[in-house]
């Protein structure tokens, strides 16, 4: 990072012949192909210096980005993709194309026509000066733990560098650069269901039901146990995060077989923190589950997760798990914890020193169970989990 920073330093003290936005322009580009270069960056340094290439172009570009952003951005709308901007056609899209595509790799995703990259407004309170001519400035969230960001950098439209407070507010209007969470995280969580169900699968004698088997399952009341309410700690997020994309793996043993069963179950609800949501959300169907006993973990969306990844890893720590007790059914659901915490175990040290990554977890959720108000192990998530059986159509 000091690197680059040196590298925009002596380009801003570059000739008078060269304009700011010339000089910036070629900066940001270059900035963002040294990043992808370097071997030695790991992802969330490679993402963040994607970000900060981004934030830079953005900023030099604002002449003409200003009359799109302000069309697309307005209070039901705070953030803007960039396949939105890119199809006015008025902006250079080198560093936008090749930012979305360092992205996609991070990110274990495969390529695809939307964009992930978004500008976003960072609070609706500094929309009305902006709207009203007031400068923005253009800045982009930090890697690594949020309680060592000594502050936020932003540039302004001429390409210098200010310095934010992490947790108070700007009082100038901030459009954040970054990463459009909603769409990579959607992508993210078919990556993971894609693997698990291809594991899953492959291990399968490869018997299908038959139509009468699959009509007398049918036929069946379904199982299931549903979130009524939750609602995690207020944890001070910086006012540069946004929104959170929560979502629960559920973990447990697979009815038929000695293998370990992973589901995801997306969140889209719960976006703050300090706030109580009433979903009803339907999270385990218990069919899929031995012993009628399983855990759920609590994970948040993280830029720099490479999701092809996390999910080969946390497939093959629960099967390693499994397959190191000699006789499973002996233990019975006690087992199911060991996975649980074999899955933790797997997971990278810095996403237990940042909420925004490992939220909480609940073990031993049983079929038929209700749990008014039940504490996650860490403290951070209070839900109340009640059993629905879904009677079958008559």
């Amino acid at each position: 990072m000091k690197l680059l920073q040196s590298s925009l330093l002596l380009c801003l003290s570059a000739s008078a012949t060269m304009s700011y936005g010339q000089a910036l322009d070629g900066e940001a580009l270059r900035l963002l192909q040294a990043s992808l270069k370097d071997s030695s960056l790991d992802a969330q340094a490679q993402l963040t210096n994607t970000k900060r290439a981004l934030a830079l172009d953005l900023s030099h570009q604002y002449a003409q980005l200003a009359p799109i952003l302000q069309t697309e951005i307005n209070q039901y709308q705070l953030a803007v993709n960039a396949d939105d901007i890119l199809s006015q056609h008025r902006l250079n899209d080198n560093v936008i194309t090749k930012a979305d595509a360092s992205i996609r790799r991070v990110k274990g995703l495969s390529a695809k026509a939307d964009s992930l990259v978004q500008v976003r407004l960072a609070d609706e309170t500094m929309l009305t000066p902006w709207q009203q001519g007031e400068s923005p400035l253009f800045a982009y969230e930090p890697d690594g733990d949020e309680s060592q960001w000594d502050y936020i950098e932003a540039f302004d439209i001429h390409g210098q560098v200010h310095q934010l407070d992490v947790y108070n507010l700007p009082q100038q209007p901030v459009f954040v650069v970054g990463i459009d969470s909603k769409k990579a995280f959607v992508a993210g969580l078919e990556v993971m269901r894609a693997t698990f169900a291809e594991a899953q699968s492959a291990k399968k004698d490869g018997a299908l039901l038959s139509r009468a088997q699959t009509q007398a399952v049918a036929d069946k009341p379904i199982s299931t146990t549903v979130i009524k309410q939750i609602s995690l700690k207020d944890d001070h997020e910086p006012w540069i995060s946004g929104r959170a994309e929560i979502y629960g793996i559920v973990t447990g043993v697979d009815p038929s077989r000695e293998e370990p069963v992973l589901d995801i179950v997306e969140m889209p609800y719960l976006d703050y923190a300090d706030t109580t949501y009433y979903p009803n959300q339907i999270i385990i169907h218990w069919e899929r589950y031995r012993w009628a006993a399983a855990d759920m973990i609590l994970m948040e969306h993280d830029d720099g997760t490479n999701y092809k990844v996390l999910a080969s890893k946390l497939l093959e720590a629960a099967e390693q798990i499994l397959k190191s007790i000699p006789d499973p059914e002996a233990q019975g659901y006690a087992l199911i914890p060991q996975i649980t915490n074999g899955i933790l175990s797997v997971m990278p040290d810095a996403w237990f020193t940042n909420d925004d990554d490992f939220v909480d977890v609940y073990y031993t959720l049983q079929e038929g169970g209700e749990y008014p108000n039940l504490n996650g192990a860490n403290g951070n998530a209070m839900t109340s989990f009640a059993p629905l059986v879904i009677q079958p159509r008559p």
